[in-house]
């Protein structure tokens, strides 16, 4: 995928610790170079002829997320996408990510077909935050040996959430590390772009005190706080095979796993891994839909959170401006009980487990009170449960991080962050 449309056979510098790079894109170009044996190369552990199976194994895929803003056709260096047409004052916004230690997970259970997602998530879903439409991704991959059907796993995974996202699979890079990193090992780095009209970007100062703040449901614990989870783990000794009701019941007890078969019943024949690495939700194109939706009744979306590392103590007051805070109300809305699991495991109280994890809210979005009802409905349409899970209040009412949590109808309040 690798930078443009045409693509070259993977370039192999230096020494053996040097990384093998695979260009990789939609249509593949002689380099020259097909024919020449590299068996020195091979030697030290860097296999140039997988490179060149796994760019055939996923060139028609990446080229299947293209629309018409890529440009095609123009050489294997880099890609270049039109800016839309008709923009006054375009705007370009850019995010870069990765998916952190989950990967371990997916390497433990032989599955990589998910983590893509994952990826995409991670970055398209920043760049939303600012108002923009997610234009075109590139990926960067790092393994210790390539497999050309993992890699095929992996970059599916990308062109999948790329399709999710609303945007195209430009480009990307695969390194093969021999001697770096262990032969099964897995890293994986993510970079979206996406364009707005100038007037179109969120503007913090517009936010008022008062303002709601609207949760919408993650789908798991998405790609955020995987180290303590996987040490947690390891000190209790829990295999990603076992069912994942059975290990609720045994940590939680048995009222809670009825809690799980009666309100996740999708999990009836889950195992833990299969939980923990459920993909990260992509809000991109749902949140972009209900700002316009909510437009046309003259409703303003004021401004979006992506809640991934910090949870939401960390994140929903990046959304706000720095006179005003964020006050959350636990128990308004459904916490999965993956969160509670790893919090129970961890030893983590309510406030410290919402500051960790993202409590099952992905996104908090940030619009008058008036909208709540018509955003919801709007996004029950989408197959996305949202809830009013909190307001806007004077940064005088909370802590110095801008957050304070209350508990409705027991008179107390969280601690500030």
């Amino acid at each position: 995928m690798g930078g443009g449309a045409p693509v070259n056979t993977p370039r192999a510098a230096g020494h053996a610790a040097d990384p093998v790079r695979s260009s990789r894109a939609q249509a593949r170009q002689p380099s020259g170079s097909e024919g020449l044996a590299r068996t020195a190369y091979a030697a030290a552990g860097v296999d140039v002829a997988a490179g060149e199976r796994a760019v055939e194994l996923i060139q028609s895929r990446v080229a299947a997320t293209h629309g018409p803003d890529v440009l095609a056709g123009i050489g294997g260096f880099a890609a270049a996408v039109w800016v839309p047409a008709g923009m006054r004052e375009p705007v370009m916004v850019s995010a870069t990510d990765g998916v952190g230690t989950k990967t371990a997970i997916a390497v433990a259970m032989g599955r990589l077909d998910t983590i893509g997602e994952d990826l995409v998530a991670m970055c398209a879903d920043d760049v939303v935050c600012l108002g923009a439409r997610p234009s075109f991704f590139l990926d960067y991959l790092a393994v210790g040996r390539l497999d050309p059907a993992r890699i095929a796993a992996l970059v599916d995974g990308v062109a999948r959430g790329c399709e999710q996202a609303g945007c195209a699979l430009v480009g990307g890079e695969t390194a093969e590390h021999p001697g770096l990193m262990a032969p099964d090992e897995v890293e994986l780095a993510g970079f979206c772009v996406g364009v707005a009209e100038r007037a179109e970007l969120f503007d913090p100062d517009a936010v008022r005190a008062g303002d709601a703040l609207l949760g919408l449901a993650a789908s798991g614990l998405h790609a955020n706080g995987y180290s303590l989870v996987r040490a947690e783990l390891e000190r209790h000794g829990l295999a990603l095979d076992r069912p994942y009701r059975e290990t609720v019941g045994a940590v939680l007890g048995a009222a809670e796993a009825a809690r799980v078969a009666a309100e996740e019943p999708a999990l009836a024949s889950a195992t833990l891994g299969d939980v923990l690495l459920a993909p990260t939700r992509i809000y991109a194109a749902d949140v972009l839909a209900l700002r316009a939706s909510l437009a046309g009744a003259g409703v303003p979306l004021r401004g979006l959170a992506h809640v991934t590392g910090g949870g939401l103590a960390g994140n929903v007051p990046r959304a706000l401006p720095g006179h005003l805070a964020a006050r959350l109300f636990p128990g308004s809305w459904h916490e999965p009980s993956i969160v509670r699991l790893v919090a129970a495991l961890a030893g983590l109280g309510g406030p410290e487990a919402r500051a960790t994890f993202n409590a099952g809210l992905g996104m908090v979005a940030v619009l008058p009170s008036d909208g709540v009802a018509p955003a919801r409905a709007f996004l029950a349409g989408r197959g996305i449960d949202a809830w009013s899970v909190g307001e806007v209040v004077p940064a005088a009412e909370a802590g110095p991080g801008r957050y304070v949590e209350e508990v409705r109808g027991a008179g107390r309040r969280g601690a500030g962050r």
